[in-house]
């Protein structure tokens, strides 16, 4: 018994040194740590994490409550379902890891690789992923309204029917990536690179391209009502029409394919003096710090 009490604490105190967690482990359930591949799913992780190897892991369905895991490596690691609330992953490695279906609340993913990672059908409304590396990562319908994409590298993402009412995109290299069906109305996509990207069918309502590159750039069917079109270069962007200029707040400064012309704003050439496009919505407030740590060891 003394001997099983004994190996239970050598496997929890690796972890417990450097990360608050609380969890319940009932007697019949396999004890699971940082040094196995296999983590319990009701596991909750707090306190400060940071720079720690967590790659591979099993993490489906785990809480990071406040946690700070900045510089942490999760290479590959399973986080499907799981719920990021204010937690700080800065910096971490993410690169092929799985966070499909998770939730993100007052999170920070500021310059983490999240290259070839999987984010489909993930609520990050508000979460900064700024400065991160997102290249050929899967964002299918992503819930990302407000979001900070200010910088990042998304080569070759893929974005298709995401909700990106809101989001930054200032300065992103986004060349290649797929925004095909996506709301993207009153996104800033200011001084980015989104040369060969899709645009098809994309509600880029009042959403501002001042300065960014589009070459190669498909706009088929995408709906541009008082798009912001000041100094861009859309010359070789691609399925462009007359129509969705007209619609469009376009001045003489922005290059156009040759037949199209631009005709001001929408409504006569109205002045847009003091205009502003719509607000994005205000990140959630991060949740409170999760309890004292509890452990309860099943000694047999």
């Amino acid at each position: 018994m003394f001997g099983s009490f004994r190996t239970a604490l050598t496997r929890i105190a690796p972890l417990a040194a450097s990360l608050a967690v609380a969890v319940a482990v009932v007697p019949s359930a396999a004890l699971a740590w940082a040094g196995e591949k296999e983590v319990a799913r009701l596991v909750s992780f707090g306190g400060a994490c940071a720079k720690c190897e967590l790659s591979g892991r099993k993490l489906t369905g785990a809480q990071f409550n406040g946690a700070n895991f900045a510089g942490a490596a999760l290479v590959g690691s399973d986080l499907r379902e799981a719920r990021f609330y204010g937690a700080n992953f800065a910096g971490a490695d993410l690169s092929r890891a799985d966070l499909s279906e998770s939730e993100m609340i007052g999170a920070n993913f500021g310059s983490a690789n999240l290259s070839d990672a999987k984010l489909r059908d993930v609520q990050a409304k508000g979460v900064s992923f700024s400065s991160a590396n997102l290249a050929n990562a899967d964002l299918r319908d992503l819930q990302a309204q407000g979001a900070n994409f200010g910088r990042a590298s998304m080569s070759g993402a893929q974005l298709n029917d995401g909700e990106l009412t809101g989001a930054n995109f200032s300065k992103t290299d986004a060349r290649g990536v797929s925004f095909r069906d996506a709301a993207m109305q009153g996104a800033v996509l200011s001084g980015g690179r989104f040369e060969r990207a899709s645009f098809r069918d994309t509600n880029l309502d009042s959403a501002v391209l001042s300065g960014a590159m589009f070459a190669g750039a498909d706009f088929r069917d995408a709906s541009l009502r008082r798009t912001m079109l000041y100094g861009v270069d859309l010359s070789k962007a691609r399925n462009l029409d007359q129509a969705q200029l007209d619609e469009a707040c376009a001045d003489t400064s922005t290059k156009l394919p040759a037949g199209l012309v631009a005709r001001g704003c929408h409504g006569g050439g109205a002045r847009l003096t003091g205009w502003r496009p719509p607000a994005p919505p205000a990140a959630p407030k991060a949740p409170r710090p999760p309890a004292e740590p509890r452990f309860l060891i099943s000694a047999d």
